[in-house]
């Protein structure tokens, strides 16, 4: 059994075939995935991502503000977030974080909106998906700041598409969060990931494709789809010397463990 712990479904991307691309990751052993239902935010909808969650029982949701839009963040988002927070699919609070990558927000506007919505989490008992891109110091900062105290571990998080340095890594794994591991870890350029990948303890892992981004080599250039994360799960499988259905089973596990979803 295979989790793909991250996925935009409802993006144009899948228009065409989307029921077909569901069906093809549940040939290929795909039993659950965790759709990041943010993309009408602004739009006044969170509709095609809690739909979708709807339509399938093996498809659950999550909902935040990524910070690519942390500039539209106002009283009017914010109840739409609680709204969809409410919904019975809903088990995440993400994607959030902070992205100095592109700057498509203010970095201070970027840091108010995370700490403003790991207060919602925390209150909707939302295990949080943080995304982070060249902003690990102000991130563990934050997170230190507002997620380390018992109350926040015993909701827990992870950070998606996981793609940080060593340091990071540690910090993460120090304040109880997951790292979940993405194609970009199957990417020729990904030494030091696969290096931290084969390190992880193993009840902290999950894998994800983050579709449609990211596929894994050899569909690399690709558009990605949940029935590649079977490619991620084999290569981390072999970092660590052990068997793919040994790494699909504790990475499932630990899905269940963190989203409070039965798995088994």
């Amino acid at each position: 059994m295979l989790i793909d712990s991250h996925v935009h479904l409802d993006v144009r991307q899948f228009d065409d075939d989307r029921e077909a691309v569901i069906a093809r990751a549940r040939a290929a052993g795909v039993a659950f995935m965790l759709e990041i239902a943010g993309s009408d935010i602004g739009q006044g909808s969170l509709g095609p991502g809690l739909q979708l969650a709807e339509d399938y029982d093996f498809i659950y949701a999550a909902v935040g503000l990524h910070p690519h839009e942390a500039s539209i963040y106002d009283e009017e988002v914010e109840q739409q977030l609680r709204k969809a927070a409410s919904h019975p699919k809903v088990v995440g609070w993400g994607e959030i974080g902070l992205d100095y990558h592109y700057d498509h927000s203010p970095r201070d506007v970027q840091r108010i909106v995370l700490r403003r919505q790991l207060e919602l989490a925390r209150e909707y008992r939302l295990p949080i998906i943080i995304h982070t891109r060249e902003a690990e110091d102000d991130t563990i900062d934050l997170l230190r700041d507002g997620w380390s105290d018992e109350e926040a571990r015993e909701i827990g998080g992870v950070f998606h598409c996981f793609s940080g340095s060593r340091r990071l890594a540690e910090a993460a794994i120090e304040l109880g969060f997951h790292l979940s591991f993405s194609g970009v870890v199957t990417f020729k350029t990904a030494g030091e990931l696969r290096e931290i990948a084969a390190w992880a303890p193993l009840d902290r892992l999950l894998i994800e494709t983050d579709c449609p981004y990211l596929a894994p080599v050899p569909h690399r250039g690709k558009r990605n789809e949940p029935a590649f994360v079977r490619e991620t799960a084999s290569l981390i499988a072999g970092l660590r010397g052990i068997d793919p259905e040994l790494l699909a089973g504790a990475t499932s596990l630990n899905f269940g463990r963190l989203f409070r979803i039965p798995v088994e």
